[in-house]
């Protein structure tokens, strides 16, 4: 397979003033009382890959996570800590959320390079849409039952190489997309999110439970039409969120929220210096291990820590039984914790 063309992200950013804001403290439901995610069973990649930045369970018991070199691989749920996976498929490209369609079980995957993508448990993929709205940072999706694929586009300016200098930027330039698998179109949901994330639908699919990572925000987006309502401002940035079926959602939240890049905010010639400084003198995430688990209404009702941040970065996360699986955008494998 041909690797699509990396796009190149734009030098300078275009970022406006806004106010500067205050991360609140890791208390009351957010307390670091349960640190279980500093113990966490790692299954690891092979030797050289690294990324697996979503993970989901297919029908078969199969646990799948795509890596940065553009591979999906699998390991058995119920293989030891340890356990080395085994190839499924090659994207060509960055392959990120990861989903299961309730109609026939294939994978729904969000590639950041290529789009939205169907993988079938032999391996092939295949893209899908080219009719309507096309995907410029496809990354996380929601499958509906009628196969309709709800998926965000997190930015319109930045590749997720360079997804840095979209929350530098801090514009509204992610939406939500909608995949008609009937008719191969694509349309535009909702438009002016601040890098839209993690995605689920509601029990009843009125509606769409949604993240900006920009704006550490939780979000409710009404179908058909795209009306927005906050829920939650959360401690820690967000990324992949998933449903667990009983109308809770576990929230992936790869880092604290950095007060230095907050109090950047009222700054923005200062902030499009700090975009184009070498990776290794930007502000950066806290190593620190973080998911969340709200109703939906966007209460918290648990919390895991990682404080050593054995595990950190964490991108993705699913419940399957009793467990818990963690992906991470930068790690060296999945990860596992026990819920009980």
């Amino acid at each position: 397979m041909v690797a699509p063309p990396r796009p190149r992200a734009p030098w300078l950013i275009r970022p406006v003033r806004e106010p500067a804001t205050l991360p609140p403290p890791l208390d009351g439901p957010w307390a670091p009382t349960d640190r279980r995610l500093d113990s966490a069973e790692l299954l690891p990649l092979p030797d050289g890959v690294a990324g697996p930045e979503d993970v989901v369970v297919d029908p078969s018991g199969r646990v799948v996570s795509g890596t940065e070199d553009g591979r999906l691989w699998w390991w058995p749920v119920d293989a030891p800590p340890g356990t080395r996976p085994r190839p499924l498929a090659e994207t060509g490209g960055r392959p990120l959320g990861v989903e299961v369609d309730p109609l026939d079980g294939s994978l729904v995957v969000c590639d950041a390079y290529r789009g939205l993508l169907r993988v079938t448990g032999d391996g092939a993929v295949r893209k899908l849409g080219g009719v309507g709205a096309r995907a410029h940072l496809a990354d996380n999706a929601t499958v509906a039952r009628d196969g309709t694929v709800y998926f965000t586009d997190s930015s319109d300016r930045f590749p997720v190489s360079h997804w840095k200098r979209d929350l530098l930027e801090h514009r509204p330039n992610g939406r939500v997309l909608a995949y008609d698998p009937r008719s191969g179109r694509t349309d535009v949901v909702c438009a002016g999110l601040y890098f839209p994330n993690g995605i689920a639908l509601t029990p009843d699919e009125s509606a769409l439970m949604l993240v900006e990572t920009a704006t550490h925000r939780l979000v409710r987006v009404a179908l058909p039409d795209g009306a927005v309502t906050v829920l939650a401002d959360l401690p820690a940035y967000p990324d992949n969120l998933t449903p667990v079926g009983d109308g809770t959602y576990w929230i992936a939240l790869p880092s604290p929220r950095v007060p230095i890049v907050e109090r950047l905010l009222p700054h923005p010639r200062l902030r499009q210096l700090v975009a184009v400084l070498p990776a290794a003198v930007q502000p950066k995430p806290l190593r620190y291990g973080l998911v969340a688990l709200v109703d939906g209404e966007g209460r918290v009702l648990r919390t895991l820590h990682g404080p050593r941040g054995s595990y950190d970065m964490v991108t993705g996360v699913r419940q399957h039984g009793e467990h818990l699986w963690l992906g991470s955008l930068t790690g060296p494998g999945i990860a596992r914790v026990p819920l009980a």
